[in-house]
């Protein structure tokens, strides 16, 4: 390992030491998905593994879209081939890239604790 590239793990190993006391805290219950004939097939196959909200973060075009659905099959999703095309139109439909962005659901918080007071 050359001593530049050394350098660059050691600054990145001691950034996650310092970033150790940071917590990410929800602020309330994950989002609920749009409603739909094929809503339940979505929550059943993406809900399995992660909440609502990284779908709901989303702002992909249609390849984009299909990429992940074809990328999430691939990973284990439960999706029959004959409801692709669904997921991906109420992805589009309702997280498109021609959509506002999404609230935020997550605050950073730091938690530094209290002072410590000396006798």
């Amino acid at each position: 390992m050359t001593e530049s590239r050394s350098l660059s793990v050691k600054a990145v190993l001691l950034f996650c030491v310092a970033a150790a006391p940071l917590v990410i805290q929800a602020q309330g219950p994950a989002p609920e998905l749009p409603v739909s004939p094929i809503t339940p097939k979505v929550k059943t196959a993406c809900l399995e593994c992660h909440d609502s909200g990284i779908i709901v973060q989303q702002r992909l075009n249609r390849k984009m879209w299909g990429r992940e659905v074809d990328k999430m099959v691939r990973w284990g999703a439960l999706v029959d081939a004959v409801d692709q095309d669904a997921f991906v139109n109420y992805f589009v439909a309702n997280f498109g890239s021609e959509k506002p962005p999404a609230a935020p659901q997550y605050k950073l918080r730091v938690d530094v604790g209290k002072p410590k007071k000396h006798d």
